[in-house]
């Protein structure tokens, strides 16, 4: 068992041992907020909008991501929090399962809050939970509402033999089968494969998504990922998936070898470490830590974590939670912090500091520098180095002498503020106290900086096709495509695609947009002779509301409600 020690000086006299296996990183790898917890709520309105007003203040802390829940329509409509997923085609925009709304909030509210952290900068993951699906009423049938609020006429219905048992054995590139989570889908099944990709494409082009969380990736076939992750509007974009297993080499085989190396992991294996670390209350090893976790062996496929909305309700950890958060982010690999620890449990200013160290300083290679049973020391060996050590005594602080990359005569400075500033001997050697249950992260004085902003424009696609939840350029009626909130002086650009079939001269379909106050602000008519993207633009005077409606005129029986697909891009206010 580890015993206490008196605060007592060490030097280091094994040479430092290079973390050979690790990958060197980017000097600004990124930060990760996982933005959502199991039953989060934003009193006086919705988590979407809740997650838009916040971005401006997350990419000022240093974020670089968000992942949001799952965005489609739950088996419980509003009170579903996503991973019981029902429809594939309703972002809270079908009046069906008892609600518009998903417990989030409404699609118009979700391509908000899209739109408002791109603007900000931020790139979006968006949990994907292709595993199962929930909300039959007993006999396998999954049946839809269509755009016009009729039952059963909406796109990608279900059936029996749609799932496992029912369509044939489990596909053999399944790792954990697991049907209790739903109806299992059966992703060996063309019908099925093919349709779950083409709701991806559409949900991607929907949101102007960046990247996916794809929930519970043992339970369907890693064949079907590779596919699914290379489809359309996903291919290329970043994805990480949950494989709950606390084995790194089980997950590393999963990230580099099942999906070839397509998605990325989360360390479920350094998590566990951590939480040993931080609930062992100073009887843990740190020289456990030398090359723990996934990101001990391929730090490029680890997304690292503290706790997540799993995590924080079965198996939380319950002490010393800076010390793993300060972990993460002066270690290798990508780095994600939880909701809640941020806003709820009053972390924030503890990992606003660690997520500026993460962005301004930290990269590169990782050296060994020093460990024992108390005392974990690295040294991130890019740009400006970051000597970085973690005491986990809980009675005694520790001083100890390690080499470093520095060179000689270097003023180093604790950008923690745990310690106080020290130099390099004529060796290159730095000696550093490291308070009692702390951490300390040294690099060259003077470091300083902020985040700055690179503002994006959102192209989110509306598509109108009777079978999805748009309706399509009806011909006896102006209908409403939708809203997007668009910054004044930032122009709008809507391209419009749509179904020719069988139009004569006169057919045509009539673009409209309304301003803030809902009068007309510009309009477009296409004819069959009219090229396909022809784009209707307007620059808005005010901040706010905007809305597109579309109507067709002599269209013929056999196409009487063209489906169409309007690209909108435009630029959503920071704040």
């Amino acid at each position: 068992m580890k015993t206490k020690r008196m605060a007592k000086a060490f030097t280091v006299l094994a040479p430092a041992v290079l973390l050979g296996s690790l990958l060197a990183q980017p000097a600004s790898a990124g930060v990760l907020m996982q933005g959502f917890y199991w039953d989060a709520t934003a009193s006086g309105t919705s988590w979407w909008n809740n997650l838009g007003s916040k971005a401006n203040e997350l990419k000022n802390a240093g974020f670089t991501a968000v992942w949001i829940p799952p965005v489609i329509k739950g088996a419980s409509g509003g009170y579903s929090n996503g991973y019981d997923p029902f429809d594939d085609y309703d972002l809270g925009s079908k009046d069906q399962m008892g609600s518009v709304a998903t417990h989030w909030g409404t699609r118009e509210e979700l391509q908000k809050s899209v739109a408002m952290m791109r603007s900000n900068g931020l790139d979006v993951y968006v949990d994907i939970v292709n595993n199962h699906r929930n909300g039959d009423s007993g006999n396998w049938i999954f049946s839809y509402k269509d755009a016009y609020g009729n039952a059963g006429g909406g796109r990608f219905g279900k059936g029996q033999y749609d799932f496992h048992p029912g369509y044939n054995a489990q596909d053999a590139n399944v790792p954990n089968d697991d049907s209790s989570f739903g109806r299992d889908l059966a992703h060996d099944s063309p019908y099925v494969a093919s349709n779950l990709k083409s709701a991806g494409d559409w949900m991607t082009k929907a949101l102007d998504i960046q990247g996916y969380r794809l929930d519970y990736v043992k339970g369907y076939s890693y064949t079907f990922i590779k596919d699914y992750l290379n489809y359309g509007a996903m291919a290329g974009k970043f994805a990480v998936g949950e494989y709950y297993d606390s084995n790194r080499d089980t997950l590393n085989w999963w990230s580099s070898t099942a999906t070839g190396g397509r998605a990325s992991a989360f360390d479920f294996s350094l998590r566990e470490e951590l939480k040993n670390m931080c609930n062992s209350g100073g009887y843990y090893d740190m020289s456990r830590l030398d090359h723990a976790g996934l990101a001990g062996i391929n730090p490029g496929a680890a997304v690292t974590f503290v706790e997540n909305h799993d995590t924080d309700r079965d198996s939380a950890i319950t002490k010393n939670k800076a010390l793993a958060y300060a972990y993460i982010l002066t270690s290798e690999g990508y780095p994600t912090v939880f909701y809640k620890d941020y806003y709820n449990y009053g972390m924030k200013t503890t990992i606003d500091n660690l997520i500026w160290i993460h962005e301004k300083i930290a990269s590169g290679s990782t050296t060994q520098r020093w460990k024992d049973s108390d005392v974990f020391a690295y040294e991130r060996t890019g740009g400006n180095h970051l000597l970085a050590a973690i005491n986990d005594n809980g009675s005694s602080s520790r001083t100890i002498t390690v080499a470093t990359g520095f060179g000689a005569g270097v003023t180093l400075h604790d950008y923690t503020g745990h310690s106080g500033d020290v130099v390099t001997n004529s060796s290159g050697q730095a000696t550093i106290t490291i308070p009692a249950n702390s951490y300390v992260a040294y690099s060259k004085s003077g470091i300083t900086g902020t985040f700055g902003t690179t503002q994006y424009a959102v192209t989110q696609e509306f598509a109108g096709a009777q079978d999805l939840d748009i309706k399509p350029a009806d011909n006896t009626q102006l209908v409403q495509v939708g809203r997007i909130y668009a910054q004044s002086g930032k122009p709008i650009t809507a391209a419009l695609y749509y179904d020719t079939a069988s139009w004569t001269a006169s057919t045509n379909i009539y673009l409209e947009l309304d301003n803030t106050t809902g009068a007309v602000a510009a309009t477009k008519t296409y004819y069959n002779t009219t090229a396909q993207g022809t784009a209707l633009t307007y620059t808005p005077t005010t901040t706010g509301w905007y809305t597109f409606k579309i109507r067709s005129y002599s269209t013929p029986s056999a196409n009487a409600k063209p489906n169409y697909w309007l690209k909108t891009t435009y630029t959503a206010p920071q704040q």
